[in-house]
């Protein structure tokens, strides 16, 4: 299965003005601070100097960033970070398609960003539960037999559903 940039699953959606509410995962990579504009900050917090843009390998196109103390002129102060001490100083490339500049600067903690994520993470339940049921891929080849099959997975998804509820509630009545 071919893997598919974090980038380009927001692509579309920000080029239709919505947002996509997908976790980010950073991977394992350290989380730099940015602007609301999506420019990182250094690892002292100051803004990073955009140096050039070019074309990633990965298909994007991107921009490097580079230590404001260093770029675009020496300031004279020194930073403890290790590049700086080698003289090249700190430097971040960032994704500036649309979709990746989505993924970096969305605001995941947004009362619009959470009920999309909630949204999202119950079709992902509900289709777990289909696969659970082996019924996730009719095996019919005309849409009113698909319809009719989808149409009893949700039957037997709410029917499950209804069971655990009164079933919670059976033992909320008894604690009482």
């Amino acid at each position: 299965m071919r893997r598919v940039p974090a980038w380009y699953v927001y692509e579309q959606a920000a080029r239709q003005g919505g947002i996509a509410a997908v976790p980010k995962n950073q991977h394992g990579h350290p989380v730099f601070q940015r602007d609301p504009d999506g420019v990182p900050r250094c690892p002292m917090g100051l803004r990073m100097h955009p140096v050039f843009d070019y074309a990633h390998t990965s298909g994007y196109q991107a921009r490097r960033y580079r230590c404001p103390l260093l770029f675009p002129l020496p300031t004279g102060q020194c930073c403890t970070h290790a590049q700086f001490a080698k003289g090249k100083g700190c430097h971040k490339d960032s994704n500036v398609e649309l979709g990746g500049q989505m993924r970096i600067t969305l605001d995941r903690e947004s009362p619009l960003y959470q009920a999309l994520s909630t949204q999202r993470t119950s079709c992902e339940r509900i289709n777990s539960q289909a696969k659970g049921l082996g019924i996730e891929q009719p095996k019919v080849h005309n849409g009113r037999s698909v319809a009719n099959l989808t149409t009893l997975m949700y039957v037997i998804i709410t029917v499950r559903a209804l069971d655990r509820v009164k079933s919670i509630n059976r033992g909320l009545l008894q604690m009482s």
